[in-house]
């Protein structure tokens, strides 16, 4: 059964100063000293006091102002991050995507960096080379792909990246939102992509500052502050209380 239970997380972070700038200084201070007692190092507190318990079917938007703590929270659900204190289970395959070019290589080709994404997101090499002319075929990118990434704009890499992710089967899917660099016309169609990729999942969790695309692909809200939980609950009601403003109906009109 796909899950994520997380149990009275904390996650933190020390802050060190320019005269210790290695753990082993800040630990151990000066030679032969004792563990603990060199010096007393700042904590910020990057998530506190985590509950949630997420189960297969669930599609999760989460938002909040930058610096609230969402991507610490997908880090922590992927395992990436390890909670200082309290517990964090997760069961099923997760294919964490936080920065659509992490395992992408400059150097490289696109039609070989499809390869070394897929393989990055937990695909095997038979699985890709199934999907590299379903990928080309989206990112219309045509002979580009034969050149090094290098040579491609911002958009042609998103439009690369997106093909690639979109083409994965996970189990949990957890996606920090950054497709702004695309025209409209091509993210319409990558809205099509992760539509399907959502139903193929068996969770999502997706941080965005897109109303648009949080209602079309989620069904329940997380309300990220300073770290904490504010609210967690349907989707309408968390978003309405973040923004102070019935986004629905905003939407409704917008789409008429």
């Amino acid at each position: 059964m796909v899950s994520i239970d997380i149990q009275n997380a904390y996650v933190d972070f020390p802050i060190f100063d320019a005269k210790s700038r290695s753990m082993k200084k800040a630990v151990l201070g000066k030679a032969g000293g004792q563990i603990g007692t060199a010096s007393k190092v700042p904590i910020i507190e990057a998530l506190r006091d985590i509950n949630l318990r997420l189960r297969q079917g669930e599609r999760v938007g989460l938002v909040g102002h930058n610096g609230a703590g969402k991507s610490t929270l997908l880090r922590l659900m992927s395992g990436i991050y390890e909670p200082t204190r309290g517990r964090s289970v997760i069961q099923g395959k997760v294919a964490p995507v936080f920065d659509l070019g992490v395992g992408m290589d400059p150097e490289l080709s696109g039609y070989e960096n499809i390869m070394v994404r897929g393989l990055f997101l937990g695909m095997t090499r038979k699985q890709m080379q199934a999907r590299v002319d379903d990928i080309a075929d989206f990112s219309e990118l045509g002979d580009y792909l034969s050149m090094p990434l290098r040579t491609y704009s911002t958009g042609m890499r998103v439009r690369l990246a997106l093909g690639v992710v979109t083409s994965i089967d996970p189990e949990i899917l957890l996606l920090d939102e950054g497709i702004g660099a695309v025209d409209a016309e091509f993210l319409a169609k990558a809205r099509d992509r992760l539509n399907s990729l959502v139903a193929r999942s068996g969770l999502l969790v997706f941080a965005s500052h897109s109303d648009e695309f949080l209602v079309d692909l989620c069904d329940t809200g997380i309300w990220m502050d300073h770290g904490e939980i504010k609210a967690h609950g349907p989707l309408p009601e968390v978003l309405n209380r973040y923004k102070g403003r019935d986004v629905y109906a905003e939407l409704a009109q917008r789409r008429r």
